[in-house]
């Protein structure tokens, strides 16, 4: 073997290795939304869980992707731990599906149909079309396309320069000694543990296996036990993930491990046994593409019929290996890591959003109670939710800031603009409740209150705030399109009331009826309670904004503002609800 066979080698180990890479985020990211699909219909079911996993990884081609997205799951309270063990077996299974597409590049055969399934032969023709969509479309999901092609084309070229550079280690004796060395099967788990632990994938090192298989010098019995340690080393990569993570995040990354581990101890014995008691003679044969791509679901499948069955006894394990702390843990509720996925990423800051969006909705409700009925412990509710709603802006804010930066689809990039402008009015409506709260402390603390007339305004006024906020939340977190179409209407009624009971109070400050100092606090309420309700109409505003640029997202939501009959009926009814 010469040097340049020796470059040859090295170039296609980097060809193969960077169209892995390339075609795997390309997948990622065009399966986006149809990965949040699958997470939304989860359930505790094993089946479902498994059935989960094995279709992502298989749609991603990387179990070290899929599990890095579980540890980001978990640790963001998006599954549980029950779901990802089952999740995780899946992906192991899912994985071997790159070992079966590599394994056509050793077809050999003079028919010119077989000959057409061989990567050599087509290739280069989605090389060329990858090569057309990714220069030529400006849609972004044909351009990953365009990329997917483009990465799978590479990574078979960088399979069959690998393969060919090391053609001539057929006749090299000390390379054929280096795999009678690993026929010790300890030494055959140990080397394909080191080596995936190194590059990080067990597809790709399952693709260098196949790639000197090609030599004619791998046999089974060295293979098999190279396989089996494969699956130990792609560990790795989930457990440097679950580094600064959630109890539950970490023991994610150990079922990872501890699945791997047992499994292979566990087929391992049962192998050892099967070479010394029965002395198989495939065992001493070359192993081919096609039988190291057997040979790798075989072992993945056989680990999950062990495995499966003891999912409980699993969890019970790294609960064990993985202990509760007496200290109470703060859950990282925004992962970094869920940014590999950016369309799981968008789901999580949603879900973050409607959190905030509740927190804002109880600040202003304990705000108006207060109003009523002030108590020490309402003023501590509304400023504790005021700072959490600052802090979900901050975090939320910069998450979205960096997502929008990865390269997502269209859809995904409006959302997470929507996301940005909405999370902005629901902390500028606690801060208008926090305004109120304070009104209602002056009240108490000077010993001042409105009269019977005010009072039974401002209840009407409260009452019409009460419901455009939830309304606001039907619209935002339950996704009512009636809701939406009924908020603009409630807040052209609320300006209306807003100005009639500023009217009404300087007719009361002219007869006397109310002070300066009472007044002074009426016109803070009304401003800061009018203003909640404009920053509702702008959230509703920012969700039929981004339907509309996704009309088969919501075909329901056609217009930004519908002044029709219903408009005007709807304003009627609002005016009939809350008189003054």
């Amino acid at each position: 073997m010469s040097v340049f066979d020796v470059l040859s080698l090295i170039g296609g180990l980097c060809l193969f290795l960077f169209g892995m890479n390339l075609m795997g985020e390309a997948l990622e990211r065009r399966a986006g939304n149809g990965l949040r699909t699958i997470l939304g219909r989860l359930t505790t079911k094993k089946s479902a869980g498994f059935l989960t996993g094995l279709g992502v990884t298989a749609i991603i081609q990387s179990s070290s992707a899929t599990t890095v997205m579980v540890v980001g799951f978990v640790n963001s309270g998006l599954l549980a731990l029950s779901q990802a063990i089952n999740v995780i077996m899946g992906a192991n299974v899912g994985t071997t599906v790159t070992a079966w597409l590599l394994s056509l590049s050793g077809i050999d055969s003079k028919n010119m149909f077989v000959q057409l399934l061989k990567p050599t032969s087509f290739t280069p023709i989605l090389a060329i079309i990858g090569i057309i969509y990714y220069m030529f479309c400006k849609n972004g999901k044909k351009k990953d396309n365009g990329v997917i092609l483009l990465g799978f084309a590479t990574l078979m070229f960088g399979m069959d320069a690998m393969s060919d550079s090391v053609s001539g280690l057929r006749e090299v004796e000390a390379f054929k000694n280096l795999f009678i060395m690993f026929q010790n099967p300890l030494l055959g788990v140990l080397a394909g543990a080191v080596l995936t632990a190194i590059i990080q994938s067990s597809s790709a090192s399952v693709g260098i296996l196949q790639a000197l298989a090609a030599t004619g010098q791998v046999s089974y019995g060295a293979a098999i036990p190279i396989i089996m340690g494969q699956n130990i080393g792609t560990c790795v990569t989930a457990m440097l993930s679950s580094i600064g993570t959630t109890k539950n995040a970490k023991r994610a990354a150990m079922v990872h491990l501890s699945f791997n581990v047992i499994g292979t101890i566990v087929w391992l014995v049962v192998f050892w046994i099967i070479k010394i008691v029965l002395s198989p003679v495939l065992l001493t044969q070359s192993a081919s593409l096609f039988g190291i791509a057997v040979a790798h679901s075989v072992f993945n499948i056989l680990c999950t019929i062990l495995l499966l069955p003891m999912s409980k006894l699993l969890e019970k394990l790294v609960i064990k290996l993985v202990p509760d702390s007496k200290e109470p843990e703060t859950l990282s509720v925004l992962d970094e890591r869920l940014m590999t996925t950016p369309a799981i990423a968008l789901e999580q800051s949603r879900a973050v959003a409607e959190e905030m969006a509740n927190c804002s909705a109880k600040s202003f409700s304990d705000a108006a109670a207060a109003l009523k009925n002030y108590t020490p412990a309402l003023a501590d509710a509304v400023r504790e939710n005021e700072e959490k709603t600052d802090k979900y802006e901050d975090s939320l804010s910069t998450y979205l800031v960096k997502l929008s930066s990865l390269q997502i689809d269209e859809n995904d990039s409006a959302e997470a603009a929507m996301l940005l402008k909405i999370i902005g009015d629901y902390e500028r409506i606690s801060d208008h409740a926090l305004n109120v709260l304070e009104s209602a402390e002056e009240l108490c603390s000077k010993g001042i209150a409105f009269s019977d007339e005010a009072s039974a305004e401002m209840d009407v006024l409260i009452s019409a705030i009460d419901e455009i906020m939830q309304l606001t939340t039907a619209a935002f977190s339950g996704g009512d399109a009636d809701a939406v179409y009924a908020i603009s209407p409630l807040e052209q009624v609320i300006d209306s009331l807003k100005e009639k009971m500023r009217t009404n109070h300087i007719l009361r400050l002219q007869q006397g009826g109310c002070t300066i100092d009472l007044g002074f606090i009426w016109s803070d309420l009304l401003t800061d309670l009018e203003r909640i309700s404009d920053h509702c109409s702008n959230i509703a505003g920012c969700l039929l904004d981004f339907a509309n640029h996704d009309m088969n997202f919501h075909e329901h939501l056609r217009a930004v503002r519908n002044y029709g009959e219903d408009y005007r009926q709807k304003i009627d009814y609002y005016n009939m609800k809350y008189v003054i």
